[in-house]
C-alpha cells in the first residue's frame, strides 16, 4: 500500500511539475518587464508583493525558475491592475516571494 502511495505522488508530482499554475493575464500581457536602468524616466506607481506556493507536499521544492515566473506573471496582472505598464524585481525570491516595483512609462 504504501509503495502505491509513493509512485502515485511521485506521479503527481512529475505531472504537476511540468506546469506553471499562475497564467499572465490579457491586462497582463502588455506590462513590460524591465531593470532599473530601463525605468529612469518613468513614474513609480507603487511596489506590489506577491506570493506563489514554492513548495509541494511537505519538503519537497518546486523548480524555482517556475516560481520565478510565476511571480513575475502575477506582478504583471497586478500591475495592470494601478495601470502600470512595466515592473521591476525589487527584491529577491525568497520562500515563494518578492516585490515588485510597478512603473507608468508610457
Amino acid at each position: 500500500m504504501k509503495k502505491i502511495s509513493l509512485m502515485l505522488a511521485v506521479a503527481a508530482v512529475s505531472l504537476t511539475s511540468a506546469c506553471t499554475w499562475v497564467k499572465v493575464s490579457d491586462q497582463g500581457s502588455s506590462v513590460a518587464v524591465a531593470n532599473a536602468a530601463n525605468v529612469r524616466s518613468c513614474e513609480k506607481v507603487r511596489t506590489v508583493n506577491v506570493k506563489v506556493k514554492d513548495n509541494f507536499v511537505g519538503s519537497m521544492k518546486r523548480s524555482p525558475e517556475k516560481v520565478a515566473t510565476e511571480l513575475t506573471n502575477m506582478a504583471r496582472n497586478e500591475a495592470s491592475q494601478f495601470g502600470g505598464d512595466t515592473v521591476v524585481p525589487a527584491s529577491l525570491v525568497q520562500d515563494g516571494r518578492q516585490s515588485f516595483d510597478v512603473y507608468k512609462c508610457n
